[in-house]
């Protein structure tokens, strides 16, 4: 009677362990080669998105076939700080001559620069409050991590966020 308790119970925890191994390996590979849950706070992307929060959904797969297009939202590793991930708009791709306000809060001193190969030139759509390529310089290509793709939550603005023309 022993012997039969610690049988079902060796397969049980061999079942669970199997399926905890597989929803692992699942979730894995989904969020790191086809898409993942971004969370988006602050002013910098204002009106695209609320300062108050956004829940994004992102995907990584055409990001490993094509290089970004102008327009495209994106998640970036931080070049500052490599731990926060922001969310800018991908305003100038290589070899694109961009001319910026450096900060037009303080003053309308201007730059004027040419997108580095490899690289892509990212701003929030609210200029005025965004720590963005402006500050941090051009953001190499393996710094980016997806492309938004839809927005999730808050639900009443659930819908796709396309590339929109700058």
């Amino acid at each position: 009677m022993a012997s039969s308790f610690w049988s079902i119970a060796s397969r049980q925890a061999l079942n669970s362990g199997l399926f905890l191994t597989k929803l692992y390996c699942f979730l894995h590979v989904t969020t790191n080669y086809l898409g993942f849950m971004a969370y988006a706070y602050g002013p910098s992307m204002i009106p695209t998105l609320h300062p108050s929060g956004n829940v994004l959904l992102a995907e990584r797969i055409s990001k490993r076939y094509q290089k970004p297009s102008r327009g495209d939202i994106v998640v970036i590793r931080s070049p500052e700080n490599p731990k926060k991930t922001p969310i800018k708009r991908v305003i100038g791709i290589e070899g694109d001559c961009i001319s910026f306000v450096v900060d037009p809060v303080k003053n309308d001193k201007s730059q004027t620069i040419v997108v580095p190969k490899g690289h892509v030139f990212v701003q929030g759509d609210y200029t005025h409050n965004s720590r963005d390529s402006r500050t941090f310089g051009p953001v190499p290509y393996g710094l980016i991590q997806g492309r938004v793709l839809w927005r999730v939550w808050p639900f009443q603005d659930f819908g796709p966020l396309g590339p929109t023309p700058t």
